[in-house]
């Protein structure tokens, strides 16, 4: 089972600094958020993870490339810590695919179909981490508890801004656990069926996959992921996992970001 990271985004919010250091290598306390996410998709039990890259951002690849020159001087200087990290961060199974096109969400997933085969997947979108990395795992609990249907990771936001994010109609099944109907994107409050919104965490399907391929281009020429889990719906069940709000953190915006760095900070080294 293979979980698929895309990265291959242009980080516009964060210029000018991504015009040369991808987004993705932007720290967060003491090592780039996609590290936090390459992890998170191991400890879920995938055996590879799949980070669908741009070409431009050979950066990414060079990070989880072993360095055994720099781990030797750094051993050789006493700093074991520092070198057993950089060895750690060198061994980790990261694959790449790339694609080559701005054609969206759906269209970056897609380029990794040749991984995944004929098994389920992860997505994990990199505009959120989740440091206690077991949410894939309690994703996936709910998965085989309903015959391997796809599984998505849903937040409760306030009324006030359901019109920001994709939103699931549906019913509850249990305490944190939603059989899903639709997904909305970006609704009005009047019409949004729920307040609860997708997170950026997804256990999909093979057919999600088969239905990437068919998938038409949408607005802006994009190939949206929504558009197949809409058409999966038609033919397989599909469930969301409800969240804390303290268990994953928003990296989508300049002012997110400085506060993810600030919280992880206070929870790793404040007094």
């Amino acid at each position: 089972m293979k979980a698929l990271i895309p990265a291959a985004g242009l980080g516009t919010r964060f210029l000018p600094v991504t015009k040369s250091v991808p987004k993705e290598m932007l720290p967060v306390v003491d090592r780039p958020q996609i590290q936090y996410i390459v992890e998170e998709g191991l400890a879920s039990g995938a055996d590879e993870v799949v980070i669908i890259n741009s070409r431009e951002k050979k950066i990414i690849e060079d990070y989880f490339t072993e360095n055994a020159h720099l781990v030797s001087h750094l051993r050789a200087k006493g700093k074991d810590a520092y070198a057993d990290e950089v060895q750690h961060v060198g061994e980790l199974p990261v694959s790449y695919v790339y694609q080559d096109e701005p054609l969206g969400l759906g269209h970056a997933v897609h380029c990794a179909a040749e991984k995944t085969g004929d098994e389920p997947f992860f997505v994990l979108l990199g505009d959120v981490i989740v440091p206690g990395n077991d949410m894939l795992v309690r994703m996936k609990e709910v998965s085989d508890a309903h015959n391997g249907a796809s599984v998505i990771a849903v937040l409760p936001v306030p009324e006030d801004q359901v019109s920001r994010f994709g939103i699931i109609a549906g019913e509850a099944v249990s305490d944190d656990v939603w059989k899903v109907e639709s997904l909305v994107e970006k609704p009005a409050v009047e019409d949004a069926p729920s307040n609860l919104a997708v997170f950026g965490r997804y256990l999909l399907s093979p057919r999600v996959m088969d239905l990437l391929a068919e998938v038409k281009p949408g607005a802006g020429g994009e190939i949206q992921l929504t558009d197949a889990m809409d058409a999966v719906l038609k033919e397989e069940e599909m469930y969301a996992l409800i969240i804390d709000g303290d268990e994953g953190f928003d990296l989508g915006t300049v002012d997110s970001w400085l506060e993810t760095n600030n919280i992880l900070y206070q929870r790793r080294f404040g007094k």
